[in-house]
């Protein structure tokens, strides 16, 4: 009850809680409420403004920007999800393994971690992303791939502090093995940061996704990706704004929202801040 009293008392946090939430029903329900097929071709409606039959207006091709956007929203989430939950899965391992077991084994993953940060991230995505085959899958895996780091070294350093507490003691006393204190007793305990640093890692691989289509090679065309939208309008930036407009807002405000809503959770989180 603290955390969701402490959570709703942060304005910042609620707006950007309303703003996923908005974002991820236009998501599941674009089936029902785009008002056109994203990819039906209209050539008598090409570069239409916003208007009453088409709010967000036309592209180049005649489709409808409105239904591109929420159908692009899919496939951004789709990206953002099972990116961060690679990435999770990997780091949360990793940094377990780490920080219960320490000496050579937490030297040896940290070491990893350490050459892993060694890379621009963008760039390296960039050149094993350029390697492959275009693809939506690929870009997850990559994304995931190369984005664990940090929750290695969050669930490392909170297994550092809680493998010494009284209840992985008394768990270690009664026989339990490695593996169940790891996973039953410690990473329960261990997940708030974890889940904060997932919420924040959305937004990033939803911008990382969107960079690798505007630069062509993420989600590639017809299907609807705000990146790829981004990429086409530039072509028409000064006689038809809206098919840059649009697409970069959508970005943004799904951006900002995550990092509004991952923050208000740490906050609430947060012992320090407990009244």
């Amino acid at each position: 009850m603290m955390f969701w009293r402490r959570l709703l008392e942060n304005k910042l946090a609620v707006a950007g809680g309303v703003i996923v939430s908005v974002l991820l029903a236009a998501s599941l329900l674009a089936p029902f409420i785009a008002p056109y097929d994203p990819a039906q071709i209209h050539v008598d409606r090409v570069l239409v403004p916003p208007c009453k039959e088409h709010p967000l207006g036309t592209d180049q091709l005649g489709r409808d920007v409105l239904s591109r956007i929420i159908w692009g929203g899919r496939i951004s989430l789709l990206v953002g999800f099972v990116a961060v939950g690679i990435a999770t899965a990997i780091g949360v391992v990793l940094g377990a393994v780490a920080g219960y077991y320490g000496g050579w084994v937490d030297g040896l993953i940290m070491r990893l971690v350490d050459v892993m940060l060694c890379f621009p991230a963008f760039f390296l995505i960039l050149a094993v992303v350029a390697l492959l085959e275009p693809s939506i899958w690929n870009i997850m895996v990559v994304i995931g791939l190369t984005s664990w780091m940090g929750v290695a070294r969050l669930v490392r350093a909170e297994f550092l502090s809680l493998k010494e507490r009284d209840f992985v003691l008394a768990a270690r006393s009664l026989g339990a093995s490695p593996a169940r204190i790891i996973f039953v007793h410690i990473l329960p305990n261990a997940m708030g940061p974890v889940f904060v640093s997932a919420i924040l890692g959305i937004g990033s691989a939803i911008l990382t996704e969107s960079a690798l289509s505007f630069l062509g090679i993420g989600v590639q065309p017809p299907t609807p990706s705000w990146g790829n939208m981004l990429t086409a309008g530039k072509d028409h930036l000064e006689i038809a704004y809206w098919l840059s407009l649009f697409p970069g807002l959508a970005i943004l405000l799904t951006v900002l929202g995550y990092n509004l809503l991952g923050e208000g959770i740490r906050d609430a989180l947060d012992p320090r801040l407990r009244d």
